[in-house]
């Protein structure tokens, strides 16, 4: 079970792991419990504007937080989703800790969790690093996708995909 009520005065979601499945990562975003409201923030910038753009992206994150936990979010999720030719990433560790300690500054960081949708972590050290900067849970949407294609295309035979993801988030 994904979630778990606490008494009221210290409520929380608790994880079995920091790596969720799509289908888990979709249960927190759409959380319908007291107390829990989340946001999604994208993370990327107009890729033709080079380092300029990244620097505004970042400030831009941090604004669009400050505006979302003063409506009363306190789950933000930081996603790539919707990169594509004219939008680039903003790599995923320097969001993360870009808006980790700008909430320190503001002295928010302890009324909300960061959450990651992210094609960019893979590797064990990717995953150590993001959750070391901030990050209470990352959901590695691209890793997912190569899985299912992987299975469709032969490479992993009678693997289904639930069984592919399982493996995936337990390695």
């Amino acid at each position: 079970n994904l979630l778990h009520r606490e008494p009221e005065s210290c409520r929380q979601i608790r994880l079995d792991t920091p790596v969720l499945s799509n289908e888990d990562f979709a249960k927190i975003r759409h959380v319908h419990r007291p107390g829990f409201k989340s946001m999604t923030i994208p993370i990327f910038f107009p890729a033709e504007e080079g380092a300029e753009g990244l620097r505004k992206a970042l400030d831009g994150l941090c604004e669009a937080a400050d505006r979302v936990i003063k409506k009363g979010h306190n789950i933000l999720i930081l996603s790539d989703r919707g990169v594509d030719k004219e939008n680039a990433a903003i790599p995923a560790l320097l969001a993360v800790s870009c808006l980790h300690h700008h909430l320190i500054r503001q002295g928010t960081r302890t009324k909300v969790s960061i959450l990651l949708e992210s094609g960019e972590p893979r590797e064990v050290h990717h995953y150590a690093l993001l959750l070391g900067y901030g990050v209470s849970a990352v959901n590695p949407y691209l890793a997912f996708e190569t899985l299912d294609d992987m299975i469709q295309q032969g490479l992993l035979r009678g693997v289904t995909h639930a069984k592919a993801v399982k493996n995936y988030i337990k390695a």
